[in-house]
């Protein structure tokens, strides 16, 4: 197995590369940068849709297909202009994440439309098969089988994303459950299985630049596991950190939304804060669960990161993101498109980040903003583009 070039740790409130800081002795209007670990949301980067009904949507313009191998690749192939801007986090989901941005009921009869395009005798039941009702979301997209086991087409992109990541020295956040995927796993046994499986996985291959971010916001009420829901989701993420193999673990935490801050049980077990920042439209309030989260019983010294949020205003010096780092918390770029804000979108190739098919490339105003502004912050020069006429 060729040696692996990153390993991630953390001390205290800060994260390490190699045992390096990130960012090392990097400010920014006075604020702390080193230790930060900085990030985009990249949660559908080895997303497949199993759903022969839905799999369709997600179609490229130049082909007329989805293409799951060319989703990552491409993915892959910006890793450097990424890293090169100072971005080191690069969240990833297992489950995948809603290829809509948002999934909303309320758009389903769109969705439908949509599908009989290609499908014209699909019925509600056909497309929402072995699911209890349009509530979940229809596609197929998870790493897992029913019943826990790893699925090798997905396992062999994560893989590969993995170490291309690991040799420019970036730090995967690998997502196990999501809810719009967790019901189809069979039971409770299957989650562990899933989980066991995954964790095992990572460290059976080696990677040392992957934490595990156990479940996508946990508190939001749609998931069928109660196991992946606040009152019990700590002993997930204690589980999946006591995994060990050959005396090697994996830091691990999960994710909340705007709604509550995490569990005061989370926190215990967890070795770093995920938040996201979806719904908080003043920056202050950004701050504000920062200090909420330091200010609990069970808080000690860890790193806080904010892993997805779809609020921009790059241009202002106050907004969501560097009222991140006012509190020093790592801060993640969530773009969904169109379905900024709320809304369910569908991918064209253009706009986003999460809606396949996905333009990985920094193409958009949007984009190049989050990414300017990151450059910005960590003192990073990425090289210009070549001229037009070279």
């Amino acid at each position: 197995m060729r040696a692996r070039k990153t390993t991630v740790s953390i001390d205290g409130d800060r994260w390490l590369v190699n045992g390096e800081p990130t960012h090392p002795g990097r400010t920014y209007c006075g604020w702390k940068i080193e230790g930060l670990l900085l990030n985009s949301r990249m949660a559908n980067g080895v997303f497949d849709d199993l759903n022969a009904l839905t799999r369709d949507l997600w179609a490229y313009p130049d082909t007329g297909g989805w293409d799951p191998e060319r989703n990552v690749r491409e993915l892959i192939d910006m890793l450097p202009a990424y890293r090169a801007h100072g971005m080191i986090g690069l969240p990833v989901n297992l489950q995948g994440a809603s290829p809509l941005g948002y999934y909303r009921t309320d758009a389903v009869e769109r969705l439908l439309s949509l599908i009989r395009r290609s499908h014209p005798d699909s019925s509600q039941d056909d497309v929402w098969a072995g699911l209890a009702n349009v509530e979940s979301q229809p596609w197929d997209s998870g790493a897992f089988t029913p019943g826990g086991d790893l699925r090798p087409a997905f396992m062999d992109r994560a893989g590969r994303l993995i170490k291309a990541a690991d040799a420019l020295g970036m730090v995967v956040i690998l997502g196990l459950f999501y809810f719009g995927q967790d019901e189809r796993l069979r039971d409770e046994q299957a989650v562990l299985r899933a989980a066991d499986n995954a964790v095992e996985w990572v460290l059976a291959n080696r990677f040392g630049n992957v934490v595990i971010e156990v479940n996508n916001e946990a508190d939001v009420p749609k998931y069928e596991h109660e196991i992946l829901t606040p009152p019990r989701v700590h002993e997930l993420v204690r589980r999946v950190s006591e995994i060990s193999v050959e005396g090697r673990r994996l830091l691990a935490g999960t994710s909340f939304t705007r709604r509550i801050p995490p569990t005061d049980a989370v926190v215990a077990a967890s070795d770093f804060i995920l938040l996201h920042g979806n719904g908080i439209t003043e920056p202050r309030k950004i701050a504000e669960r920062v200090d909420e989260v330091r200010g609990m019983s069970a808080y000690r010294p860890m790193p806080v990161v904010y892993n997805e949020d779809d609020h921009f205003d790059f241009d202002r010096r106050n907004n969501n993101f560097t009222a991140a780092l006012s509190r020093y918390a790592g801060w993640g770029y969530f773009d969904p498109g169109e379905g900024a804000g709320g809304s369910a979108a569908y991918g064209d190739y253009i706009e986003g980040y999460q809606n396949p098919p996905v333009n990985w490339g920094i193409n958009t105003p949007r984009k190049r903003a989050f990414f300017d502004l990151l450059a910005e912050v960590t003192g990073e020069r990425p090289p210009l583009p070549p001229r037009e006429d070279e």
